[in-house]
């Protein structure tokens, strides 16, 4: 599988092109802006690791540009921004995935491979499972075709479980996904608002999308047997 990464930080961009390669993957590499974007139209690429802030386009540009193009590559952005804003910026502007700096090899190899092996649905801006349609871009949820309010941090929950669906997301992955870093690690923030958001897409159906999996976290998918 051949992936570009978008980086300028030389030594970031061969750490991990060194690391993805040890897990057979073929790694292209552009260190600003306008060469990644070439790269990215001109080539089938499976997934693109994306730096938010680059020389020339930044990476918001580059996405949106893509979008624009109707290349539906998937795209992991790897940014410092970390702020609740900036995630729904960034999921309103057409990214899959994001990894706050400074990360870990393994967290980021693990958000690849879920990104690689992910269903055609959510590689869409519409997101479908089941009778659940959820509508990324003008934050619109729904459920037999009626409109389901939910918070923010809701939505970004949801969101962030359907692009990992049937997968379990623990509520320390939540936290750092959908909460700053200063939220209390110990705190039954996570617990609340997935009870909440069961209970506006659960409630009173008889096919359960939102599961807790004890002792591990959550998932988002149809009832397994």
């Amino acid at each position: 599988m051949r992936i570009l990464v978008i980086e300028d930080e030389k030594c970031i961009s061969e750490i991990l092109k060194e690391n993805l390669q040890k897990e057979n993957y073929v790694v292209d590499i552009a260190d600003e802006g306008m060469k990644g974007l070439l790269l990215a139209c001109s080539n089938n690429y499976r997934l693109i690791l994306l730096d938010y802030n680059l020389p020339g386009l930044s990476g918001k540009q580059i996405c949106q540009e893509m979008r624009k193009q109707k290349i539906n590559t998937p795209i992991l952005m790897l940014t410092a921004r970390s702020q609740f804003d900036d995630k729904i910026e960034m999921l309103n502007f057409g990214v899959d995935d994001y990894l706050a700096k400074p990360f870990l090899f393994a967290e980021l190899l693990a958000r690849v491979r879920a990104l690689l092996r992910r269903p055609k649905e959510i590689e869409s801006e519409i997101i479908k499972i089941s009778d659940l349609v959820i509508e990324t871009n003008s934050f619109k949820v729904k459920r037999h075709g009626k409109e389901i309010y939910l918070t923010s941090k809701e939505f970004l929950i949801l969101i962030y479980l359907a692009r990992n669906m049937d997968k379990i997301v623990s509520p320390e992955t939540l936290m750092e996904n959908v909460w700053d870093m200063n939220v209390n690690l110990f705190s039954k923030t996570v617990k609340t608002h997935i009870m909440n958001l069961r209970i506006k897409i659960d409630k009173n159906q008889r096919n359960k999308l939102i599961h807790t999996v004890k002792g591990e976290g959550y998932m988002l998918g149809l009832k397994r047997s």
